[in-house]
């Protein structure tokens, strides 16, 4: 079975994958927080936020397409939310469209929050394509519990993403084998199949999750994420983050 793991080009030789996971992820969120708090209107604010992202990505040689269509697999759930924003936003009208009886009017602030939406949106995911991408996933768990997040979220973060691609692997063999059993037939007999095999796989999961704990408990596992790698803040680390720093404070600056 073949699979996309988030952390598919995590192995790279790049000054972006040697760094910190602390410090990438305290450099990222603050990327984020950055962009987040930007004016609307401050389209030289945004152009410089991608501008330095996509510098990261260069510089991190994760191949540009992973990136984009990670990236715009996001934007359709982005535009669901925001698309209607221009149509109910009260102020200036910008146009007005008739279907039928129904008549829309665009407004300049409700086209302004569209904006706000989108980019800000854009800028985030792209930043934390490049902060999944670029780092283990064991190693970033580890690198999250060392930041003091409850072991909890590790814990179920790190089960998630271990087996939601075996659980996946039964789903696959499951609906291969009802293919080669029920070829052709009413539309009812593949819906009740579809239903018990739901069930079964429910089933399934809970009963392998059982036995996962049980043999994780008699190996000594007590909710720690253990990786090979020990983490060290080193001086390219601070290179990064000062520069990171300087880069958000000049554009604040150009926004102010």
């Amino acid at each position: 079975m073949r699979h996309a793991f988030i952390d598919k080009y995590s192995e790279i030789d790049s000054c972006i994958h040697r760094l910190d996971p602390r410090i990438k992820i305290f450099g990222i969120f603050a990327l984020v927080l950055s962009v987040v708090f930007t004016r609307p209107s401050c389209f030289v604010c945004f152009t410089l936020y991608f501008l330095f992202i996509a510098i990261l990505i260069l510089l991190s040689k994760i191949p540009l397409n992973f990136i984009f269509k990670r990236s715009l697999a996001i934007i359709p759930f982005v535009l669901m939310i925001a698309v209607f924003i221009p149509f109910f936003k009260k102020g200036e009208i910008a146009g007005a469209y008739s279907f039928g009886s129904l008549r829309l009017t665009v407004t300049y602030g409700g086209l302004m929050i569209f904006w706000n939406v989108l980019i800000k949106a854009y800028l985030s995911v792209l930043s934390m394509i490049l902060l999944m991408a670029s780092t283990r996933f064991s190693d970033l768990l580890k690198a999250l519990q060392h930041l003091r997040l409850p072991r909890i979220f590790t814990m179920i973060l790190s089960f998630m993403y271990r087996y939601i691609f075996v659980v996946q692997d039964e789903l696959m063999k499951m609906e291969q084998a009802k293919q080669a059993r029920s070829v052709g037939g009413s539309r009812w007999l593949h819906t009740k199949a579809l239903a018990n095999m739901v069930g079964v796989l429910f089933i399934r999961a809970y009963e392998r999750g059982e036995k996962i704990y049980l043999a994780m408990c008699s190996r000594g596992f007590n909710g720690e994420i253990k990786t090979m790698h020990n983490f060290q803040i080193g001086r390219a680390d601070l290179y990064f983050l000062l520069a990171l720093v300087s880069v958000l404070a000049g554009v604040r600056i150009i926004g102010l």
